[in-house]
């Protein structure tokens, strides 16, 4: 009996000491397979990323079992393609050259462009076992998936020609879906000669960075386009007294010590709020500046998206501009005319400008619309997608107002007294010391009561955006209208 009682005993004592390792088990093994679901899960939800890293050997072999996809206009032009010699060297074929650079990218030495953004399609094919099995008895490769695109082989024409040999950049977007019709960057390159060209591109140290697309990346002082910004906090921060704004105008303000001249000194007189920004006052506007509560202008920055990720689907730089209690005087002024640290792209711009014109929400900016096989089956298709609401509704049709006040009355009046109507924002953004450097900015939209098309123009170094951007913007739109 006492046998018995010692032996119930230890295993009772083995059982204690046995409950801390099957618990700690169980414990490995459910961690486990939630690394086990959560890697699955992640990789079923990232694979286009996965897919696209260029360390994923992968890619290779997929492109040795495939021909490469081929890109497409909005219309069905070839923008580009892979084409396969008698010795069966397959060479990627750009027909439009430098046209499309920076837009459609590159497809060798990395990708760039929209090569890089579709590459997990344009590499995969949807080719059933059938088509297979006759590709390969005859040795041949199976087709990639082919990527149609947004974009409009004739606004992209028309815009890289009005551009012509100056640097900067054009965008091109229908506010209403999203959708980039065009989107030009110079200088630029031939992605037809990237592989022979790359080392020479890589080692310029002229200044032109050729490689880089300015239309995204490219970071400006905005100017009197960020004047926009600056109006909308202003309307939030009076939204009852805003048009009872009044200042008068001698070409110069100065406050605490610090002073903001309007461009080449101009005085503009008397002014109000709608006056004020269709004739781009800068003393009005740095007056202004101080006169909003510096926590709804920094809200108003945030809400705007500065200093923040873009809804892109494409590599840009983040614009940058911000206000709090401990920034002086000055750089308010500045900050509130577009100038001193602020940066912007015209990509963003492009997008602020589409939310104004679309009753204040902006449609999430895309390349793509579709995938299709070799068969003509659509494997993914990109809708218009809401991407946020940027102000209300009330606010973008005061914008609006203003901005058509900048055409019939302002800075932009070579838009004005055309066959349709349009709206929009000039700035000369001074970049140096020197008051005679700045880049011409544009931003605006068409026709002003019901907007279709809006364009975003930086031209680098040439002056005031009334005199050198809005003659490229009449051009886009007049080809957007069919006007000739």
């Amino acid at each position: 009996m006492e046998n018995l009682k010692q032996e119930t005993k230890q295993k009772n004592k083995k059982k204690i000491r046995s409950y801390p390792i099957i618990v700690l088990s169980v414990f490995y093994v459910g961690l486990f397979c939630a690394m086990l679901v959560y890697i699955c899960y992640y990789s079923a939800a990232n694979k286009v990323v996965l897919m696209s890293n260029s360390y994923n050997t992968r890619q290779q072999i997929l492109l040795d079992q495939n021909i490469r996809g081929s890109i497409y206009s909005r219309n069905g032009d070839v923008l580009a393609y892979t084409q396969t010699g008698e010795d069966g060297k397959e060479t990627r074929v750009y027909p439009y050259g430098s046209e499309f650079a920076h837009v459609v990218g590159y497809a060798s030495n990395g990708k760039a462009g929209i090569e890089a953004a579709a590459n997990y399609y344009l590499i995969n094919t949807s080719a059933d076992l059938p088509s297979k099995v006759a590709l390969d008895a005859k040795g041949q490769k199976y087709p990639g998936n082919d990527c149609y695109t947004t974009l409009d082989v004739n606004l992209q024409e028309v815009a890289y020609n009005a551009l012509s040999a100056r640097k900067g950049a054009i965008v091109v977007s229908d506010p209403r879906t999203g959708e980039i019709l065009a989107m030009v960057s110079k200088p630029d390159f031939d992605p037809n000669t990237i592989q022979t060209e790359w080392d020479r591109l890589l080692a310029d140290t002229s200044g032109d960075a050729q490689l880089l697309n300015r239309a995204t990346q490219g970071l400006y002082p905005p100017g009197s386009t960020f004047k926009i910004v600056t109006a909308l906090a202003y309307i939030k921060d009076h939204p009852e007294d805003y048009n009872d704004y009044r200042f008068s105008c001698s070409g110069k303000f100065t406050y605490e010590d610090e002073s903001i001249s309007c461009y080449h000194g101009q005085s503009h007189g008397s002014e109000d709020f709608v006056k004020s920004f269709a004739e781009s006052c800068n003393s009005s506007f740095a007056n202004i500046g101080l006169q909003i509560n510096r926590q709804t202008f920094s809200s108003t920055l945030n809400s705007l998206m500065f200093n923040k990720d873009l809804p892109l689907d494409m590599l840009y730089s983040k614009s940058s501009a911000g206000i709090n209690i401990t920034t002086s005087y000055g750089d308010v002024m500045q900050l509130a005319i577009g100038q001193g640290s602020t940066s912007m792209s015209p990509i963003h711009l492009n997008m602020i400008t589409c939310a104004i014109a679309n009753d204040g929400v902006m449609m999430k900016p895309h390349l793509v619309t579709e995938i299709k096989g070799y068969d003509g089956k659509v494997i993914k298709a990109n809708t218009a997608e809401e991407s946020k609401r940027l102000m209300t509704s009330s606010q973008s049709e005061i914008l609006r107002s203003m901005m058509e006040a900048v055409v019939n009355e302002g800075t932009a009046s070579k838009l004005k007294g055309l066959s349709y109507t349009a709206a929009g924002k000039t700035g000369s953004a001074e970049f140096n010391s020197s008051t005679s450097d700045s880049h011409a900015w544009f931003t605006g939209y068409a026709p002003a009561e019901d907007p279709q098309v809006c364009v975003t123009i930086i031209v680098e170094n040439a002056g005031s955006g009334g005199s050198y951007a809005v003659p490229i913007a009449k051009r886009i739109f007049d080809a957007y209208f069919g006007i000739w």
